[in-house]
């Protein structure tokens, strides 16, 4: 970092803590060599990126190459700056998620905040939020949608008996009602669709095709009006045991309709089933008739499971 022009493997191995000392104590520059080559590897695990800089004549000969932590990356723009107390909210935001979570833009932007090494305010201290996302495919989708490149994935709608591939160019990962969503242009019925990611059955395949990364702007948005206005044309009526955790539930996005009542707006019949179900007892749905036999389809299916095991 401090050096624009970089420094030769032999400099670092010369010169930095460690291998001086490893050097001194005997060691053969063979062994230094491939102690340098795991530490830069477990360096840019840690999101730390370290350029290298070949001969200029001949980029692919490495023999005189040069390394540098480019300090655009830990450095904040000049008229950039933050007070202790948003840089106390900006940091625990950047705790919230698992580093592998994080888009490349949001980790670079961490990185520079650290970087700053100033002290946040006290009594912000203490809270340990995480947003955890269990779905195997949120990984690698947020990797596609960070580089604009097409992915391909097995989904398996409910009443379906086999998963059906989709091909899509990913624009945004949305989160709708606690649930995880992709929205992107399928390629399949050449229109915008949104898929939920818990559907996603199989290891989602990035190809080396990209598209037009000007496609992205703002396409977080159109996903969340997309599916607020889904819900807005669906509602389910349910009545609810008080002081339950269905209650507390669904109290957070229903609205009061009827003495022990809630009207909950949805998205999808199939996923408020599966919540409802697992609320049991505490919850009985009212309308629409669909929704209560999905219910009713999966309460009996366990009960079913249990009778079995029990025999």
């Amino acid at each position: 970092m401090a050096t624009q022009q970089g420094l030769t493997k032999d400099a670092i191995l010369a010169s930095v803590a460690g291998y001086r000392e490893q050097a001194e104590a005997g060691a053969k520059k063979d062994a230094l060599e491939k102690m340098f080559e795991r530490d830069k590897e477990n360096l840019r695990g840690m999101g730390v990126p370290i350029e290298t800089i070949g001969d200029r004549a001949d980029p692919d000969d490495l023999r005189e190459a040069r390394y540098r932590v480019p300090s655009s990356e830990y450095e904040l723009p000049a008229d950039i700056s933050f007070t202790p107390a948003e840089l106390a909210l900006l940091t625990m935001a950047g705790g919230v998620w698992r580093d592998g979570s994080m888009s490349d833009e949001a980790r670079s932007g961490l990185r520079k905040i650290r970087a700053l090494g100033n002290v946040v305010d006290e009594p912000i201290l203490g809270f340990s939020p995480r947003i955890n996302v269990r779905e195997p495919a949120f990984a690698p989708l947020r990797h596609a949608v960070d580089r604009s490149q097409v992915v391909s994935f097995p989904y398996l709608k409910p009443g379906d008996t086999a998963p059906r591939t989709r091909h899509l160019h990913p624009f945004a990962l949305v989160e709708y009602e606690a649930r995880w969503h992709v929205f992107g242009f399928d390629t399949d019925v050449d229109a915008e669709r949104t898929f939920l990611l818990s559907r996603i059955v199989g290891p989602v395949e990035i190809s080396r095709r990209t598209f037009d990364s000007e496609r992205r702007i703002g396409a977080g948005d159109r996903a969340l009006a997309g599916l607020a206005e889904v819900a807005a044309r669906n509602s389910a009526l349910v009545e609810v045991v008080p002081g339950t955790e269905a209650a507390l539930r669904l109290a957070r996005r229903g609205t009061p309709a009827a003495p022990q009542g809630l009207r909950v707006p949805f998205v999808d019949v199939h996923v408020l089933a599966d919540e409802l179900a697992s609320y049991g007892p505490e919850v009985r749905v009212v309308e629409p008739a669909q929704l209560r036999d999905e219910v009713i389809a999966r309460l009996e299916a366990t009960l079913a499971l249990h009778r079995e095991t029990a025999s």
